[in-house]
């Protein structure tokens, strides 16, 4: 166990409805390894994805709590949460969010603009070696409707690692690519674990196990053990998190 682990204690997330309140996740208790891939599977309307934002600061459970480096996140303002989150979260969304009228390189400096880490003189060159580092250094230049799904989805990672982030996480980032694109980007994915980023995964893609170190499942807004035979290979855990 480190500090760095996510960790999350008896989650509860409940939405209005016109009879009630909706339970979208009940009781939910787990702990993410820092430096691991991990992915979340289930069903459509699962909870795969309320549990996703819960841990990226995106919006607040009902009730429990999520510890992210120490810190309890549920317990922040919303300014200090929107500060915490463009700082410690990157976020790939499914399809790609990259605004059409500026450049790829404009795309991913823009999340350096708002936070301001990175000084502004030296932000297109930091931006720049993204760009390298997830292999499109050479579309730099080009609008996103100039780039294939593949490069706009590696587009996206570059942005989200803008400003360094410790947490990764992707709702379903492969979802609308060919399975040869999609291997290249959970091998990416991949490697930024194995950099010592924690990289959390909302996924159905069942055939690429192989690269996860720890795997979810969730069905109707509860934990349970992995049961699909595909997921085999993959190391599948869950246990409650300890207080």
């Amino acid at each position: 166990m480190k500090e760095e682990d996510i960790i999350i204690e008896n989650l509860h997330k409940n939405f209005p409805a016109g009879a009630g309140n909706f339970q979208a996740l009940t009781d939910i208790s787990l702990r993410i390894p820092q430096g691991s891939l991990t992915a979340l599977t289930g069903k459509s309307g699962s909870g795969k994805t309320t549990l996703l934002n819960m841990i990226a600061g995106i919006d607040r459970p009902t009730k429990g709590r999520i510890t992210v480096a120490g810190r309890a996140i549920e317990a922040l303002s919303e300014d200090e949460l929107a500060g915490w989150r463009g700082k410690n979260v990157g976020i790939v969304f499914q399809f790609f969010q990259l605004l059409p009228t500026l450049t790829i390189l404009e795309n991913v400096v823009l999340p350096m603009d708002f936070c301001r880490i990175h000084k502004k003189s030296q932000r297109s060159s930091k931006a720049l070696e993204l760009l390298r580092v997830v292999g499109i250094a050479d579309q730099a230049h080009k609008f996103p409707a100039a780039l294939s799904g593949g490069q706009q989805q590696r587009a996206a990672i570059a942005r989200a690692l803008a400003n360094d982030p410790p947490i990764v996480v992707a709702d379903e980032p492969t979802g609308n690519l060919d399975s040869q694109t999609a291997e290249t980007i959970f091998a990416l994915f991949q490697s930024l674990a194995q950099s010592g980023k924690t990289v959390l995964i909302v996924t159905h893609e069942n055939a690429f196990a192989k690269y996860f170190q720890k795997v979810f499942s969730i069905s109707d807004g509860r934990i349970h053990e992995s049961a699909d035979t595909h997921w085999k290979g993959a190391i599948c855990s869950v246990r409650k998190a300890k207080r």
